[in-house]
């Protein structure tokens, strides 16, 4: 088994990084995070209490930390989404030279970088700071979700075999009654889709109007992830929770602590599919 002595997490959301280690088969001597959302903070000291909350990230003084092996890091990707503000280095994602200034300051053996897929001179902008060529990886190869993400790591990654998970593996049989769309939604949403010779069980594309037909939901998004919908049984409904956290390949009721379904949905939305990051991880020898 892997040991490392530090790890520092920048924009931390609830701790998918933990989970990744963890997964991993790395075991770590302290787990520093920077996050400011009270609800993710919540999430993460229910799963981990010996996390050690350091607040916004521009108030971080390495001079205090001790010797970092590994920096995590994906900083918010409001401003990089094609579906954001799309101003860039401008907006939150500006937060991104946080991370560069913390990379040079703690010098990690290891770092990874995580982030969405964005216009191509932001994107080698990041190359140029980090030194490094981003991987890009589909979520879809160990989840139910397609989410493509680009991950910059001096960490190397081994091949990965798809999983082969579709969304019947993640559905719940009977979900509460809330979830369910009332008769007027329905019918507003059939008036934009063809259902004719859909599936049982598969997830609707609100946005693009359309049945997933490769039995995989579309990318979890805010608000509430109300660009998807799922077809069960001749009935549509909302993702529940526990099925938002089974496409990020989170342990089951790991946001289950006293926090709204809506603050639930957020904190996943926000957060890492946990296996992709497992799976580099992997890489680390020491």
């Amino acid at each position: 088994m892997v040991k490392i002595n530090a790890v520092l997490s920048l924009f931390d959301g609830i701790s998918c990084g933990q989970v990744a280690l963890d997964r991993a088969g790395i075991l770590y001597m302290s787990y520093y995070a920077s996050e400011v959302d009270k609800y993710a903070i919540q999430v993460t000291q229910c799963n981990y209490s010996n996390t050690i909350q350091l607040g916004d990230v521009r108030l971080i003084d390495s001079a205090s930390l001790p010797t970092i092996d590994l920096l995590l890091g994906g900083s918010p990707c409001q401003s990089f989404s094609s579906a954001g503000s799309n101003t860039g280095f401008n907006g939150k994602s500006g937060l991104f030279y946080e991370y560069v200034r913390l990379l040079k300051e703690c010098n990690p053996k290891y770092f990874l970088f995580e982030n969405v897929r964005m216009k191509k001179e932001w994107q080698d902008i990041i190359s140029l700071e980090l030194g490094v060529e981003p991987v890009r990886i589909n979520s879809n190869l160990f989840s139910a979700q397609n989410r493509e993400r680009f991950y910059w790591t001096n960490i190397p990654i081994a091949p990965i075999v798809d999983k082969k998970i579709y969304i019947e593996d993640v559905l719940e049989v009977s979900p509460g009654d809330k979830y369910w769309l009332k008769d007027v939604n329905v019918n507003l949403l059939l008036k934009k889709i063809d259902l004719e010779n859909a599936p049982n069980l598969a997830c609707i594309d609100v946005y693009n109007r359309k049945i997933k037909q490769d039995r995989k939901s579309p990318t979890l998004s805010l608000p509430n992830h109300n660009g998807i919908r799922v077809l069960q049984h001749g009935r549509i409904r909302k993702l529940t929770p526990g099925e938002c956290e089974k496409l990020q390949t989170l342990p089951n009721f790991y946001t289950n602590h006293g926090i709204s379904d809506t603050q639930r949905y957020t904190t996943i939305g926000n957060g890492w599919t946990v296996d992709a990051i497992a799976h580099i991880l992997r890489g680390i020898t020491y």
